[in-house]
């Protein structure tokens, strides 16, 4: 068996699957309860197959009584499950996998020793395996709150009656106390959470004990809302100061366990700076948005970055927490996207049901989706992307954003091309470029490869076998490849000396 931290790719695979969803539908399959031992060897060498690298498992840890019941009461979450499922029963409310008691796993699961024999069937295959951590608040019966209530932000009868969506009442053994919601600053708190104090330095380091005691089950964590519990961002959401977390608690982890990787969950332009404090990725929701909003140049502008910065973002399309892509994207918006999305460095993102084209996001607080055709346009696309991005080439190599030339005086068009250029070790090339927009667009790309300069060059478009290009070497530094692309239009080119 592979060891468990036998080495990724440079550009490594993602594919994230809603682990309670899944057991649903085989437990349907199998009439009986699921469990991670029931997910089939088919399933995991069908994962291995399309090139993923990592599967991580959504939902899987403790989640008590209180918030499932928070999650079956509250009328604006439950008007979001009836619109998703018109047949909904109680049992589909199973409350947020974010909202945890404890890290083993559920024991209708199989519990931690399910998990494990589900990491090591993945090894086996070459994929290794990503569950989540949640640091920033923790279930309201989660056994801190009775034994360690000084773990938490409290608050006062004030703050409750000026912002009761932000704090409540909760009966401990000496009696009420006023808790916090967790809760990003800009939004309401998490009513069925309670918010974690990291200016206890006990609590650190019970946070710590817990991130120590998950890491032999798995590869890597993702980090829900990292950037929750970084001082300045604690500092000013709660008025408390706090020591730094993450660069001590991911060094720790990685002394124990060489090789573990972490995800951070982040937004408001704090990527590089949880970059710096040791993670080893993070979330590219900038790049996501400037993609839905179809605006050419800032996606373009995106990729002028440090090299290092690209290497460590994690690009999706979607994630349990966005919209379908399905449905943000029209068809062809949506696959010029996913090729600047998946082409450019970094770890490439997919969730379970983006491949297929399926429209309905489903809720966190939910064990069950509804059953949806499959897109057979968007299911042909991307079983060729992922065959593409397979290629050495685009998970070892090295990438550059190229710079296009007008093809003729005051061709604007030209502005709407985004171009990567892709090298490795043994010399392969290769060309991915992008028309990002809604028109016709001409322009030239001058290659920056040395041995192109003579004979006849070949540009086979990996997403398309059936387009092949010859063109004079010659012409390739000056003027350039030019190249004339359809609204949307895309290629992903593998390059080539046939003379």
């Amino acid at each position: 068996m592979p060891s468990p931290r036998y080495p990724t790719p440079r550009h490594p695979s993602l594919y994230q699957v809603n682990t309670r969803v899944l057991l649903r539908n085989l437990s349907r399959q199998l009439d009986r309860p699921a469990t991670l031992d029931d997910i089939p060897d088919w399933m995991l060498d069908a994962w291995a197959k399309m090139g993923f690298d990592w599967i991580y498992c959504l939902g899987v840890w403790q989640d008590g009584i209180v918030a499932p019941q928070v999650s079956r009461s509250n009328p604006i979450w439950l008007e979001e499950y009836h619109q998703l499922l018109s047949d909904l029963q109680d049992e589909d409310i199973c409350g947020s996998c974010f909202a945890v008691t404890g890290y083993t796993v559920q024991p209708a699961m199989g519990g931690n020793a399910a998990m494990e024999r589900l990491r090591d069937r993945l090894h086996q295959r070459g994929l290794k395996l990503m569950l989540d951590f949640v640091p920033n608040h923790t279930a309201p019966d989660h056994p801190w709150v009775q034994a360690h209530p000084d773990f938490y932000v409290h608050g006062t009868e004030e703050q409750l009656a000026r912002e009761p969506q932000n704090y409540c009442r909760v009966t401990i053994g000496t009696g009420e106390q006023i808790f916090a919601y967790g809760r990003d600053p800009y939004f309401p708190g998490w009513c069925d959470t309670l918010q974690l104090n990291y200016g206890n330095s006990n609590l650190q380091v019970a946070q710590l004990n817990q991130l120590l005691s998950i890491a032999p089950l798995c590869d890597g964590l993702r980090c829900d809302m990292a950037m929750l519990i970084l001082p300045d961002i604690f500092q000013r959401t709660w008025g408390i100061a706090t020591e730094p977390f993450w660069n001590r608690a991911i060094e720790k982890v990685r002394s124990i366990h060489p090789g573990f990787v972490f995800m951070a969950e982040v937004y408001w332009d704090l990527e590089r700076t949880l970059q710096q404090q040791g993670f080893d990725y993070t979330y590219d929701k900038r790049l996501y948005d400037r993609l839905r909003e179809q605006h050419v140049r800032p996606v373009r502008e995106h990729f002028r970055t440090d090299l290092d910065y690209q290497n460590k973002s994690a690009r999706f399309l979607e994630n349990h927490d966005e919209p379908r892509a399905a449905t943000v994207f029209p068809l062809e918006v949506h696959k010029a996207a996913a090729v600047i999305s998946f082409f450019c460095p970094g770890l490439r993102f997919f969730h379970q049901g983006q491949r297929e084209g399926y429209q309905k996001r489903i809720s966190v607080h939910l064990n069950r989706g509804p059953r949806e055709p499959v897109d057979g346009r968007l299911e042909e696309f991307y079983d060729r992307l992922f065959v593409t991005l397979k290629q050495p080439l685009f998970r070892e190599g090295t990438w550059q954003l190229l710079e296009t030339h007008a093809a003729w005086e005051g061709n604007w068009t030209v502005d709407c091309a985004i171009t990567f250029g892709w090298t490795d070790e043994k010399d392969r090339q290769g060309l991915v470029v992008v028309n990002y927009a809604p028109n016709q667009s001409q322009f030239y790309v001058r290659l920056p490869y040395e041995n192109l300069e003579d004979g006849t060059i070949c540009f086979k478009d990996l997403m398309n076998a059936s387009h092949l290009y010859n063109r004079p070497g010659v012409t390739l530094r000056h003027p350039g490849l030019y190249l004339d692309l359809p609204p949307w239009g895309y290629h992903v080119f593998e390059i080539s000396r046939i003379a």
